[in-house]
């Protein structure tokens, strides 16, 4: 497993992480990195619970309610994604903001190819519009 700023508090959730293949497990490690970054530098977001829902890594903020749920997983096409609750805004307000830099799934996700270099900049933007959603509703 790749090395971690951020130690896995629930053994289910590392588990998880070790069967996506490792190819895709690099760029999946990059995404929680940025996702646990961007909460420690968000005003209003407070602590941020990993856990797992449908059986991938899921992200939550349950003592301030300020956010909604992030998933990140691999789907069957190839590579891997990140999953916002395809009943808010979250993907859609994003891709109205970077539609051609982008390749999205609906409303629901944003696909990276393995080995793709991550616009981390750009993507700050949807991890803090997904862990802010609530207090600007």
């Amino acid at each position: 497993m790749p090395q971690t700023r951020y130690p896995f508090e629930d053994p289910s959730v590392e588990r998880a992480f070790s069967l996506f293949p490792e190819t895709e497990r690099v760029g999946l490690m990059a995404l929680r990195e940025l996702i646990f970054d961007t909460a420690r530098k968000t005003e209003g977001v407070g602590e941020l619970l990993e856990t797992l829902k449908w059986g991938q890594p899921a992200y939550l903020t349950p003592a301030t309610k300020s956010g909604s749920t992030l998933r990140l997983g691999c789907p069957k096409q190839s590579g891997f994604a990140v999953y916002a609750h395809c009943q808010t805004t979250i993907i859609s307000d994003f891709q109205s903001a970077y539609a051609d830099d982008f390749n999205f799934e609906g409303n629901r996700a944003v696909h990276f190819q393995t080995g793709e270099k991550l616009p981390v900049r750009k993507l700050k933007v949807l991890v803090r519009s997904a862990l802010t959603y609530h207090l600007r509703r």
